[in-house]
């Protein structure tokens, strides 16, 4: 009993500074979990962005005058692209917390050899890769409708990145605070929704008043929409530089609130 108590001591991390097993583990577990549902996850989004390209492509046809330099149906096919790479980084990892919390299966990562860091990075990261497959399989397809091709694949591997790892950041946050599927739906519905739509997505902001034009150029959603646009359009409706470094701000402050509040166990620890 002495050899066994001095042996084993709880509370001692034996993985190094990093528990790169875990992380990858917890990672996998998260990418397998929406790939066994692909047509949800992946496909259903693609579809998506193709009946809204079918749709305002039968409403307005050619009536409509060029944006930044290009028809607008070029213009749109990007900010569909990448509202979807939005709102489905954001759906992954909210519904990861929200689905544990629920059916009470979340102990099996807070009783796991895990860190605060490791967690909030390995859901937020399955978050990215969803986003990125969507991306991909996005921009194959729209190839073959409409006239769009990848100017600046920097660019395109930047703003995916950094635009998914903020909403997936995010939808820990929201997922931590979510205590029903009601609260997800309302911060969806009133948040996530409403500031993709009100991006620049379907328009230039410069044919908003100069009042909104400013109020635009606060949210957040519109330099991740630009940014992905300007990736493959070689033109910006907003600044690139102001851009970057709103949005690099934007994710250290996002995934340090999420961090904070998983390591304080907010309403996941009694």
């Amino acid at each position: 009993m002495v050899e066994i108590s001095t042996k084993y001591k709880l509370g001692i991390r034996r993985f190094g500074l990093i528990n790169w097993i875990g992380l990858w583990t917890l990672y996998k577990k998260e990418v397998l979990r929406f790939l066994i549902v692909w047509i949800q996850t992946l496909l259903s989004p693609i579809i998506t962005s193709l009946l809204f390209l079918l749709v305002l492509s039968v409403a307005i046809g050619s009536g409509r005058s060029d944006m930044l330099g290009v028809p607008f149906i070029d213009f749109l096919a990007p900010g569909l692209i990448a509202m979807q790479v939005i709102q489905q980084s954001f759906s992954h990892s909210s519904s990861s917390f929200m689905i544990g919390k629920m059916q009470g299966n979340i102990v099996d990562i807070l009783y796991a050899p895990l860190s605060a860091v490791e967690v909030t990075i390995a859901v937020t990261l399955a978050a990215v890769t969803r986003s990125f497959m969507i991306a991909i399989f996005s921009i194959c397809i729209f190839y073959f409708l409409v006239d769009i091709e990848v100017k600046n694949f920097y660019a395109l591997i930047f703003y995916t990145l950094i635009s998914s790892f903020i909403l997936g950041s995010l939808g820990v946050v929201a997922g931590l605070w979510a205590e029903k599927f009601d609260h997800m739906a309302s911060v969806t519905n009133f948040v996530i929704v409403p500031l993709s739509f009100l991006s620049g997505t379907f328009y230039t902001i410069d044919n908003l008043p100069e009042f909104l034009q400013i109020i635009s150029k606060c949210n957040p959603f519109f330099y991740m929409i630009d940014g992905f646009r300007y990736s493959m359009l070689g033109q910006s409706d907003g600044s690139i530089l102001v851009g970057v470094i709103y949005l690099f701000i934007l994710a250290i402050v996002i995934w340090l609130a999420s961090y904070l509040l998983y390591k304080r166990g907010y309403k996941i620890k009694s």
